[in-house]
């Protein structure tokens, strides 16, 4: 059992270490929850709009858009991360080492995620919602911008708030490949030491941070669904 103040000496010791892993994972985050947004909402409302009786109902298209999302879902991600080090090192330089090579992986995985997050939340909008804004003439930019998103602005902030605590987790398996981060602080100067307080430490962080995740976004969507 270690005593307190072995303890302290040892937080204060890997306290800088610990930081840069925090910004290392921050910088991951960032990619991916941009991705997710730029990329993986429009993928989702594509889904949406090209099912079955819907606006731009297209079975070839929304096949296709469905079929890369569900790969994309169901891959192993510790095996994503490896099958696309060749790619991530031909675009980039590097594929381990550095927080944006690892920011490549967990960007897919953020757009396919949060597509399907997407298409969810907009199939649950009331079909009344589209029935009004045919009846008013609304054209397909105009019922996607000022009637489904404003209806399920909610049901999209929870979504991507649960995506967001997926991304820590994604973000924490980067440090088996060494891509940095507080996944690879807790493998690195943890576990691979046997300091099992370093490593536990690092868990207390990352639970800390999903929990403060998870409080802002439900926060802002109770917000917004009052609205």
């Amino acid at each position: 059992m270690i005593s307190l103040s072995l303890y302290t000496e040892r937080v204060i010791e890997y306290a800088p270490r610990l930081f840069e892993s925090l910004y290392e994972t921050g910088i991951m985050m960032v990619f991916a929850m941009v991705a997710a947004i730029l990329l993986g909402l429009p993928l989702g409302t594509l889904l949406f709009l090209t099912s079955r009786n819907k606006p731009m109902d297209n079975k070839i298209l929304y096949q296709v858009a469905s079929v890369f999302v569900n790969i994309v879902r169901s891959f192993p991600f510790l095996l994503l991360v490896v099958v696309m080090q060749p790619l991530i090192r031909f675009f980039y330089g590097r594929a381990t080492g550095d927080p944006v090579a690892a920011s490549f992986p967990m960007m897919l995985i953020a757009i396919a995620l949060y597509a399907r997050f997407v298409e969810q939340s907009l199939h649950d909008v009331p079909k009344g919602v589209m029935e009004t804004a045919e009846s008013m003439g609304a054209t397909t930019t105009q019922l996607v911008w000022k009637f489904l998103y404003v209806e399920a602005r909610s049901s999209l902030i929870i979504g991507f708030t649960t995506g967001f605590v997926s991304f820590i987790s994604y973000s924490t398996i980067m440090g088996v490949v060494g891509g940095g981060g507080i996944g690879d602080f807790a493998i690195r100067y943890g576990y691979q030491r046997y300091e099992t307080d370093v490593m536990y430490t690092a868990i207390v962080v990352i639970i800390i941070f999903v929990i403060l995740a998870q409080w802002f976004g439900l926060r802002i969507a109770r917000q917004l669904d009052k609205k």
